[in-house]
């Protein structure tokens, strides 16, 4: 049989019906007993991705026509400021919401905090495509007189948890369509001062059925945040790697602290850096797609009304209940694309703020992997954890290994295969730096039908070499899983405004690639059936 026939109907009622059920059985894949079948059950009955009559229901147009409204000319951060030199943090302005995302008609708080007290400005845009400008202004808020809000203690488990005052609270309108949101904080001193600015950033939600749904990586954008003085999971003096410190989503996110320098992701977590290039390209082309945070899959219901959900960038650190729900909805039918590297490394429950708010603060409980030998690593030299996740190479494809930090070319090792259809790529043609910061590798033997389309070596600062694959395999009712198997996925399809190209490990992307839109664009057309996409 011919690599382009393995999602045929007679291969897919084989797999669904013998191969696959056994061996998810055996490898934990399905669900616990009774909730695979209630998944079944909500398909059947309308909402679930089996449903024909769902795309009916859709807007299939809402993402056009948001794209023809005009685009912003000033968006981006023009002046920024750091309290030090290596610092994080802009004490002149900064600010956080009270939410993760937020639906319309819910209320979202936003709190900013001056220092020395200046008026200031907030402006709020929505990230897209917009004839190439990459963002829309919604609205404008203010003037409002800033003050100092005081910088929280330092709590149990290290914790920073702001309890700023609201500055205003922003009730989302009906028509602000589902994406993601950054308010531009902007001081407006008088005629001797200079004005500073930062970002806050939030996502808009919806409920509506979609062809594409986007998941951004903000629990790995607070892992990582350092707001206000080096204050991370990575941070604590006991160790790096450790169960010890807890992080808030109550806090600004400080300048981005990694592999580059980036002084305008100000308060943008890690949205400009490693994940609005996907986003900007998938509304230039026009998909109806919508997003969520990471927190809004800690239950299964709003991927269920969509077709694919994309993993996108550096999405490291997910609650336990993240992995229930996309385990869920892969076996309901829904298409998993990974456009992302180091995903589902860390177990990170989601636990409530001081004052009750849901999903507001997270820890690095322990490390997915099961029983594989990275897990168990992990396990014995930085624990002991609280918690332990599945193999996550049964979800992905492929998995985390040791080292996952690197860089390399990402090459093309079936070509007869149908995801490079289009794309004139043979046997070990290469995307330059493609693959980086960190990857995926070493895919489980026994899950059927996998293929490895694509896989080299990743070199760790030019001394440490690792294997690195990407996959692709079928699911149980015609959907499938693509494993790109590299953060830097999305640095091949788009360069919009406000982007840097990142680099890491001696090697870095080259930015926007045809081969890696067609392969993208051949995923998407096969996994929604869409004619000439």
């Amino acid at each position: 049989m011919k690599p382009t026939d393995h999602f045929g109907v007679p291969r897919r009622e084989f797999l669904r019906q013998t191969a696959w059920t056994a061996a998810a059985v055996s490898a934990g894949l399905v669900v616990r007993p009774g909730e695979s079948e209630s998944n079944f059950a909500q398909a059947a009955e309308g909402t679930g991705p089996t449903d024909p009559n769902q795309q009916a229901s859709a807007k299939p147009n809402l993402v056009q026509l948001e794209n023809q409204k005009p685009g912003a000319l000033d968006w981006q951060l023009t002046r920024v400021r750091l309290d030090k030199p290596g610092g994080f943090r802009s004490p002149w302005i900064e600010g956080y919401c009270s939410k993760q995302s937020v639906a319309a008609g819910e209320t979202l708080h936003i709190m900013v905090s001056t220092d020395p007290p200046e008026k200031f400005k907030i402006e709020i845009f929505r990230t897209g495509y917009y004839g190439g400008r990459g963002a829309r202004l919604m609205s404008s808020l203010g003037p409002f007189d800033g003050k100092a809000q005081p910088l929280p203690p330092v709590g149990p488990r290290r914790l920073r948890e702001c309890q700023w005052e609201p500055t205003c609270s922003l009730t989302i309108p009906p028509d602000w369509p589902s994406g993601v949101y950054l308010g531009r904080l902007t001081t407006l001193p008088g005629k001797q001062k200079p004005y500073w600015q930062s970002y806050i950033v939030f996502v808009v939600r919806d409920d509506r059925p979609a062809d594409i749904l986007l998941q951004v990586s903000d629990n790995t954008w607070q892992a990582y945040n350092r707001w206000p003085d080096n204050y991370s999971v990575y941070t604590d003096p006991k160790g790096t790697q450790g169960p010890w410190a807890d992080v808030s989503f109550d806090r600004p996110y400080g300048k981005y602290a990694q592999i580059y320098e980036n002084p305008q992701s100000i308060g943008s977590g890690e949205w400009l850096c490693f994940e609005f290039p996907l986003a900007y390209w998938l509304e230039e082309q026009g998909y109806d797609v919508t997003y969520c945070s990471n927190s809004d899959m800690i239950s299964p219901e709003r991927a269920l009304r969509c077709k694919v959900f994309i993993s996108n960038g550096h999405d490291e650190y997910w609650d336990i209940r993240q992995w229930d729900s996309v385990v869920k909805i892969r076996d309901a039918g829904v298409t998993l694309l990974f456009l992302s590297g180091n995903a589902v490394c860390w177990v990170s429950p989601l636990k409530p703020s001081t004052d009750g708010r849901p999903a507001r603060i997270m820890f690095r409980g322990g490390p997915y992997g099961g029983n594989y030998k990275y897990a168990e690593d992990r396990h014995k030299q930085h624990g002991p954890f609280p918690h332990r996740g599945p193999d996550e190479g049964y979800l992905i494809g492929a998995r985390n290994v040791e080292p996952v930090n690197g860089g390399g070319d990402w090459i093309c090792t079936l070509p007869e295969h149908w995801i490079f259809e289009g794309t004139g790529m043979k046997y070990g043609d290469a995307i330059p730096g493609l693959v980086g910061w960190e990857y995926h590798g070493d895919p489980p033997k026994d899950i059927p039908g996998l293929e490895v389309v694509a896989e080299g070596t990743a070199w760790q600062g030019g001394e440490r070499p690792q294997h690195w694959t990407a996959t692709i395999y079928p699911g149980p009712k015609g959907n499938f899983v693509f494993n790109a198997s590299t953060i830097f996925w999305c640095q091949g399809l788009a360069s919009p405004p406000g982007h840097w190209l990142p680099w890491s490990h001696w090697s870095r992307p080259h930015g926007p690639d045809p081969r890696v839109q067609r392969i993208t664009a051949n995923l998407l057309q096969r996994a929604l059936r869409r004619q000439g996409a």
